[in-house]
């Protein structure tokens, strides 16, 4: 994982600043095209298409993935690349993964149930329910 710059405000500023955004896509300012994020570190979120979910690690402000990832999705569901991208420790039924999904094909899940791949123990700290924390030894 590369080093980006996500966001260099505290994550519970943040999230307050991401809740009450505006559900027009906004400009991101540090990168010109870009939508602002709609989601938040920790967010558990689930795929609109497909039956996974996850806890969100990673932002990117738009596609940051390989061409050939790119090309092997199916060309009438191919997202945006002028969007944010998040990678996830998702989980399905089967097994757990790292998942790199686009905003449109993304909501908040709403189940309450605890996300059970292995490394969101290791990154994040238990929140309220939808949403775990960056424990304060990874903030700024």
């Amino acid at each position: 994982m590369d080093d980006k710059v996500v966001d260099s405000q505290p994550l519970d500023k943040q999230l307050s600043d991401k809740q009450s955004l505006d559900k027009a896509p906004l400009e991101n300012q540090r990168f010109p095209g870009a939508r602002e994020a709609k989601f938040g570190l920790g967010q558990v979120v689930r795929h609109r298409l497909y039956p996974f979910r996850g806890v969100i690690f990673d932002i990117d402000p738009s596609f940051d993935n390989t061409e050939e990832w790119y090309e092997a999705i199916p060309e009438d569901k191919r997202p945006d690349r002028n969007q944010p991208f998040y990678h996830l420790f998702a989980e399905n039924l089967e097994s757990e993964y790292i998942a790199y999904v686009s905003e449109q094909n993304l909501e908040p899940d709403t189940s309450g149930e605890p996300v059970r791949h292995p490394m969101v123990a290791q990154a994040f700290d238990a929140g309220e329910p939808g949403q775990y924390r960056v424990p304060a030894r990874l903030t700024n």
